[in-house]
């Protein structure tokens, strides 16, 4: 009894065309599709300064965690705080205002005065930051 090999022909249909199409289509949507939104006109977003010393001159608005501001100091009711700002700029017309609000304070009680101030009339708005410590090197856990 004689056993017969199958015949090893070489396939004609081979994965490597399909590779080559899923890396063109890859590419094509790479090339034609959006990563982020882009705005149509030209944005150049501002830059942050550390390490140097605040502006001397003008006003500092505290902002607690809960809300509560604090003009130069004394605390001032949400009301009053137009009228101050309104007084201090007609005394200073190149007038600064430093934000100084809580680090937990939400924004949605240091941008209404942010826009308050821009109405007024307020020029220089300065937010004050505390830069980001840098990642300690010793074994602190």
């Amino acid at each position: 009894m004689k056993l017969k090999r199958a015949s090893r022909t070489p396939q004609t249909e081979t994965i490597i065309a399909l590779i080559d199409v899923v890396f063109f289509l890859l590419v094509f949507f790479m090339l034609i599709g959006r990563m982020d939104a882009t705005a149509p006109f030209d944005v150049a977003p501002p830059q942050t300064e550390t390490g140097r010393d605040m502006p001397a001159g003008g006003i500092t608005l505290a902002i607690s965690k809960t809300g509560k501001l604090a003009l130069d100091g004394r605390e001032i009711a949400t009301l009053e705080l137009g009228p101050a700002l309104t007084a201090s700029l007609a005394k200073d017309p190149a007038l600064r205002l430093r934000i100084n609000a809580h680090r937990d304070a939400d924004l949605r009680h240091v941008l209404p005065y942010v826009s308050q101030a821009e109405v007024i009339g307020i020029r220089d708005v300065i937010l004050v930051v505390t830069p980001e410590r840098a990642p300690s090197s010793g074994g602190d856990l």
